[in-house]
């Protein structure tokens, strides 16, 4: 089984803007695995990645009557709760994970649930981005939204340090590079998109077809700037209860957090990145870090000195357990440029994507 060592900064190196270009260079450049493990990450981090990574087992085993509370058809199941609406390499659809995407436009004004939408790009014809959340009710999964908004927050505050350092690299080396470009991106985005993710556990007939490299999720390259990533959270559903509690009338402030295994029963499942020589390696990414994936867009915006990464999920030959985790997609504004040189803006870039990667 091969395996890779990621590079691992600390976030007090990032806020002191202590990272050399070597180090830039061997994370997210052109021999890179595009990743980069931030550890020393805040306290809350630990609490929130508990919480929040148990509702998506919560969110996961509701009824078909309660997905369909906050599910949204018309924004391209992009926004709200999402499950086989994904194309998987055969070109079938994805029905071993669900899915739910936040608009973090929260970040930017606490009012917003959405990107405002522009006479360029109206809601009518970009839902996927400007379309509100579909938050599940309070009262069926009591205490998610803020435990969400607040893991997301926290990581894009990280993200905010990374794209600092970024920017410092890119001043340097790309002649007319505008100053605290990607930071300024990152910070001010009303379309960042997180997706809260519980990979279901894998049926007994797939199990039987043998490994696949991708059976919980194809192999692919994510569209925007950086993808923070927090670790994977393993959870044997035939031993634990992953079905929300009855607590009748009096709704409680948040769910308690389930039982977590201390590792995958199959070790070669979760997080596999080919590297530059096309080489699926496996990844791990430590509990109380986070980790950030190089997009198309950061590859755009850089004139291709940091390269987006192909990466892929392998699920777990191990009967009734499932894998929950976070990706939140920091990418630009949609009329924000991606493509400096072409004068492509995000909109435009992210249409075409889309269109390609749902069913």
């Amino acid at each position: 089984m091969a395996t890779a060592q990621p590079v691992v900064v600390s976030l007090a190196d990032l806020k002191s803007g202590n990272i050399s270009f070597e180090i830039l260079q061997e994370a997210f450049g052109p021999e890179s695995l595009g990743l980069l493990v931030v550890k020393d990450v805040p306290a809350e981090f630990a609490s929130l990645r508990h919480r929040l990574l148990s509702y998506a087992s919560y969110m996961g085993n509701l009824s078909e009557a309660d997905f369909d509370k906050f599910t949204n058809e018309a924004a391209k199941y992009l926004v709200g709760w999402s499950k086989g609406r994904e194309k998987l390499k055969d070109g079938g659809a994805d029905e071993f994970k669900g899915s739910f995407y936040a608009n973090c436009a929260f970040y930017v004004d606490p009012s917003l649930e959405s990107a405002k939408p522009t006479e360029k790009f109206p809601l009518d014809k970009f839902p996927e981005y400007l379309a509100p959340n579909s938050w599940p009710p309070s009262e069926m999964l009591p205490g998610f939204r803020p435990t969400m908004e607040q893991m997301c927050s926290l990581i894009i505050d990280t993200a905010v340090l990374v794209a600092r350092a970024c920017d410092r690299f890119a001043e340097k080396e790309i002649p007319g590079y505008p100053s605290s470009y990607l930071e300024n991106v990152v910070k001010s985005s009303s379309t960042t998109k997180a997706r809260l993710l519980h990979y279901y556990p894998m049926p007994e007939e797939l199990m039987a077809k043998g490994v696949e490299e991708d059976n919980w999720c194809a192999v692919h390259k994510d569209h925007g700037c950086l993808t923070g990533l927090t670790s994977a959270m393993f959870i044997d559903e035939l031993k634990i209860d992953s079905k929300v509690p009855t607590f009748g009338e009096k709704v409680p402030e948040s769910l308690p957090t389930l039982e977590e295994l201390p590792a995958s029963p199959d070790p070669q499942a979760g997080l596999w990145i080919k590297d530059r020589k096309g080489v699926p390696v496996q990844v791990k990414i430590p509990r109380d870090c986070i980790a950030f994936q190089t997009g198309e867009a950061l590859e755009r915006i850089t004139r291709g000195k940091f390269k987006a990464v192909e990466h892929s999920v392998r699920g777990a030959y191990a009967q009734g357990v499932a894998r929950n985790t976070l990706a939140v997609f920091t990418q630009p504004n949609l009329e924000d440029e991606v493509d400096l040189d072409q004068h492509i803006t995000f909109g435009e870039f992210a249409r075409g994507i889309i269109a390609k990667n749902t069913v």
